[in-house]
């Protein structure tokens, strides 16, 4: 069997979406999930675009073991030095280069020649050569560039030492068999094609993200580029959780090709980075969604109940999806509730499961029965801003009919309680401005979401949201068997994350 190299990256282009930013305590959770699923590659950021990113990119490379850990530069020398000062630490660097080759790029963007465009692309592979031997180069928005100037670059790239050649649909423009068939114009007429694995980067501004990666391994293509839930800058890019399942499921055309993904950590990943980045998921989402395993249609059901073939070419289980089975209540013990969480795919260090066990008591007490979805967000929201600045100590809401909401908060900063009385348009903003009067800003809510994590009267409600504070745009999220308290719990989320 031929392996399949995915390549994902969500901690870098993934993050590029507009709110989807990650501190770099959630990158290195987001990352030791990727690595744990049998993920070949990670690219953890684009070191020199913050010296937030190269931090973060650098913990990655110094804490995850297993992946090759790449960071992306420009082919500009500053660019490839930061790039390599954050990935040294890792046992398996890459240092991924790009370079426009597009017409229309290098008339506007670059203002250059293709002359030029070809010596930069050389002398920033060998430059890069330097630091470390796996090399990737992308030539930017190969989709919509010449193609014997493309070719022109791809050799000239793998002489010089990429090991590894990208070819982009950076915005999403190309169409599966026209794609498919620039990979096997590429792979017929680079002469030194041998020498280095062919990788795409397929983007999904017209929905084809996923067919056209698809139609690349077809014509050649051994290393695709995805994210998980497809989130990325615009429309997103391919969806790893779908390349990879339709590599499984499909054998008849995918025949000796596979990847080394553990197809049974996919609902976790997927559930960890819509939680981690607010990205709600659609819950008509393919492999992931929240419907991708239901059915209604009598028809539909009658054969499920026959045959689970007749209507699903996936099984849920396949892909981690459990359900919410009943698992604990609140007499159950320390030992059980770890290796329940150990089931889920969660393995936690001491200090992290004293907090998670500290919280699952507090629910128990609440609820009368601990569902697997339950436990998942007690974890989820542990890996969050690692000292929060700010604390719900108390509240206390005074609303209904014909009576204008009014709201008292309370919260403690370095050990201080410090309190705070607002009305507004409904309980939820009311304790949002208390909060503001307290904290000194002014948050606006861009996004709100609530939804109930499990069934039942007390089940456990979920907040989402985001909100711009000075121009910059932060996510939150909280969760309690109260909807107010939730609600609170995600606003200091999103504020904490801007303290920080």
């Amino acid at each position: 069997m031929e392996r399949i190299i995915i390549f994902d990256t969500t901690l870098r282009d993934g993050e590029q979406a507009p709110g989807a930013s990650l501190n770099q305590k959630e990158k290195i959770e987001v990352a030791e999930t990727l690595a744990a699923m049998g993920v070949d590659i990670i690219e953890a950021g684009f070191p020199i675009s913050s010296p937030g990113d190269f931090t973060a990119v650098k913990a990655v490379a110094q804490t995850v073991k297993g992946p090759v850990i790449c960071g992306l530069a420009r082919a500009i020398p500053k660019d490839i030095d930061a790039a390599y000062r954050a990935v040294k630490y890792a046992k398996r660097p890459r240092i991924h280069v790009f370079l426009a080759t597009s017409k229309i790029h290098m008339k506007y963007k670059l203002k250059k020649a293709e002359d030029e465009i070809l010596r930069l692309a050389v002398d920033s592979v060998k430059y890069a050569k330097k630091y470390c031997p796996d090399i990737e180069f992308s030539p930017e928005d190969a989709s919509r560039s010449d193609r014997i100037f493309l070719c022109r670059v791809v050799e000239a790239v793998i002489a010089a030492g990429a090991a590894t050649v990208n070819i982009p649909d950076t915005v999403g423009y190309a169409e599966p068999q026209e794609f498919g068939a620039l990979i096997r114009y590429i792979m017929e007429n680079v002469a030194n094609i041998e020498q280095a694995v062919i990788s795409v980067h397929c983007h999904n501004d017209l929905g084809l993200a996923v067919a056209n990666s698809l139609e690349a391994v077809k014509n050649g293509a051994r290393q695709v580029e995805c994210t998980i839930n497809g989130i990325g800058e615009r429309a997103g890019n391919a969806s790893m959780e779908e390349i990879v399942m339709a590599i499984d499921t499909r054998k008849d055309i995918f025949k000796d090709l596979k990847t080394g993904i553990n197809k049974r950590k996919i609902y976790q990943a997927s559930r960890l980075v819509s939680k981690l980045t607010g990205f709600a998921i659609a819950p008509n989402k393919a492999i992931v969604g929240s419907n991708a395993f239901r059915h209604e249609s009598g028809i539909h059901q009658d054969g499920i109940l026959k045959e689970r073939s007749t209507y699903e070419i996936i099984q849920p289980e396949d892909v981690g999806f459990t359900g919410t089975g009943l698992v604990l209540g609140k007499h159950s013990g320390r030992h059980a509730f770890s290796e329940r969480l150990k089931s889920l795919g969660f393995h936690l260090g001491p200090e992290m499961l004293d907090k998670a066990f500290a919280r699952f008591k507090e629910l128990a007490d609440k609820k009368k029965e601990i569902f697997d979805d339950d436990l998942m967000t007690i974890v989820e929201e542990g890996i969050a801003v690692a000292k929060p600045v700010w604390q719900l100590e108390g509240f206390q809401v005074n609303s209904g009919t014909n009576l204008a909401p009014k709201a008292t908060v309370t919260l403690k900063n370095k050990g201080k309680a410090l309190s705070a009385e607002s009305s507004g348009d409904g309980p939820v903003d009311a304790c949002f401005k208390a909060a503001d009067k307290i904290i000194g800003i002014k948050g606006e809510l861009l996004d709100y979401r609530l939804e109930a994590v499990t069934k039942g009267k007390d089940a456990l409600g979920q907040v989402n949201l985001k909100i711009k504070i000075k121009e910059n745009i932060f996510a939150g999220r909280g969760s309690s068997t109260d909807i107010i308290e939730a609600s609170i719990l995600a606003y200091l989320n999103a504020v904490n994350k801007y303290a920080a």
